[in-house]
This record gives structure tokens, C-alpha cells and sequence, in this order.
């Protein structure tokens, strides 16, 4: 097994690490040079650096974002692969090995569908899925850290008891950690930890319902930011551009930080 991967599983073995979520290279090797253990990309921020929403990036465009980070850093890179840009189980266990393939430590499959008629694949499709990605996994000899997403909270079906349901059946299909994006409170992030147990738990922190420490006693095992340090960079350029364009002024030119000496190998 790769010493990235290795690495990653052990990290999922106790305790609780954060996983930050960097958009593109420069900001992959700075949080790496802050001493994060593990990064995750992020579909939103990788889309926004090429102009496109965040359900406009394609396949190929998402695989090589995947290379390049993962080969721009030593630590461990978990893939947002969104929704493994397939329906059938199939077709997401051909497009995981081809994830797998990248160089990353770790990949997360979704259950969204990206239809607001019918936001979730059905149940049993869900886990089919999973359990197609799990073979993939294995037969590939990679040894890729295996994460299944239900995102019912995302998606505008915010049913506890279905997501919980779904996470169980996905760990029983051989997710090796388990996500419920946009759960926010402590008692949701609890009933997860405690229906899945033992296998980790990761809680995505993209608003300040909760602090590191708070999510590690009630048993979260990884925590990532999703899109939200590339939506904060945005917010920065975005108000200094507005302030030039609409005033002509540039109250925000000051405090910044030194760049080149983050990256300066001297």
C-alpha cells in the first residue's frame, strides 16, 4: 500500500484530525507548510478557479484537479468525486478506479442525483453504488480510503432518521468512513457517530455551529470545511474588486499577507 494511504487509514484509527479543503495548488502546499496531516479537495472551489458552478465541472476536468493536488503535497489528498459523475453502479466503479489512480489518499461518492425533482438516488440504488465503488477499490490493489456521502441535508431533504439509514447501509457495503454534509447540530452529529460506530465519521464544519474540540467528544473522528476557505478567499477579492470598480478606492491593500514568503524555499 502507498505510504500516503497507509498513512490516511491511520489516521481514521483514533482520536480526530482536520482536513481542510484547499481549491487549487498554492493553496494545497500552504495548508500542507501550517501542518495539516491530510488535505480534501473540493468540487466547488476546483469549479470556481475554471469560472463554472460547482455542478458544471466535468469528469475529466475533476481527475486531473485530483493529480495535481495530490501531486503537489506529501500528505494524504481525499477526492471530492461528487456524485463518481455516473448513475449506474457500473459506471461509478469505472470512473473510482480512475479516481483511484490519481494519487490520492482517500475518494468520497455521493448519493445526490443533481435532479431537483428527485434530489437521492433511491435506496437501494444508493447502496448499490457504494458497493460498486468498494469493488473498484479493491480490485484496483490501491487500498484508497472508501467515504460515502448521503446528502439529504444538502439536497433539501433534511430527514435525520433516512440519513442515518442510509450511512448504515453504506458502512455495510464497505464505506470505510461515513459523511453527512450539512448536519448542524450537536445532537445529529451524535446520533451519526453513534449509529456507525466503529467506523469514522466525518463532519463538515462550513459554518461556527461547532469548534474542533466540540466535535471530537461527541466523537467525530475528521472534520473538513467543504468549499468555504475558497468561498472566504472569494469573499476578500470579490469586496476589494467591488470597492476599486464602484469607488475607485482600495481600503483593503493593507495588512496582507507576504505570499511569496510562504512559498520561498530560501
Amino acid at each position: 500500500m502507498d505510504q500516503r494511504i497507509a498513512a490516511f487509514h491511520d489516521l481514521h484509527s483514533a482520536g480526530c484530525f482536520v482536513m481542510p479543503n484547499p481549491w487549487d495548488v498554492g493553496s494545497a502546499r500552504a495548508l500542507e507548510r501550517m501542518g495539516f496531516p491530510a488535505l480534501a479537495t473540493t468540487s466547488a472551489g476546483a469549479a470556481w478557479t475554471l469560472g463554472l458552478a460547482d455542478n458544471e465541472l466535468t469528469l475529466e476536468q475533476s481527475l486531473d484537479h485530483l493529480a495535481a493536488i495530490a501531486d503537489a503535497v506529501a500528505v494524504p489528498v481525499n477526492a471530492d468525486f461528487q456524485n463518481a459523475f455516473a448513475v449506474e453502479p457500473e459506471q461509478v466503479a469505472a470512473h473510482v478506479k480512475l479516481a483511484a489512480a490519481t494519487g490520492v489518499a482517500g475518494l468520497s461518492v455521493e448519493d445526490s442525483t443533481g435532479d431537483d425533482d428527485e434530489p437521492l438516488f433511491g435506496f437501494e440504488l444508493a447502496v448499490d453504488r457504494v458497493r460498486a465503488a468498494r469493488q473498484a477499490i479493491d480490485e484496483s490493489g490501491s487500498g484508497v480510503l472508501l467515504t460515502a456521502r448521503s446528502e439529504g441535508f444538502v439536497v433539501g431533504r433534511p430527514d435525520i432518521d433516512e440519513t442515518i439509514r442510509r450511512l448504515r447501509a453504506f458502512a455495510d457495503a464497505g464505506a470505510d468512513c461515513l459523511y453527512a454534509p450539512r448536519i448542524e447540530t450537536a445532537e445529529d452529529v451524535a446520533a451519526v457517530v453513534a449509529a456507525v460506530e466503529p467506523k469514522p465519521v466525518n463532519l463538515l464544519i462550513n459554518a461556527p455551529f461547532i469548534t474542533v474540540a466540540e466535535a471530537a467528544e461527541l466523537g467525530v473522528r475528521r472534520i473538513s470545511v467543504g468549499g468555504t476557505l475558497a468561498r472566504t478567499a472569494w469573499g476578500g477579492f470579490l469586496e476589494a474588486s467591488r470597492e476599486l470598480a464602484d469607488e475607485g478606492t482600495v481600503s483593503r491593500f493593507q495588512g496582507l499577507p507576504n505570499v511569496d514568503a510562504l512559498f520561498s524555499s530560501t
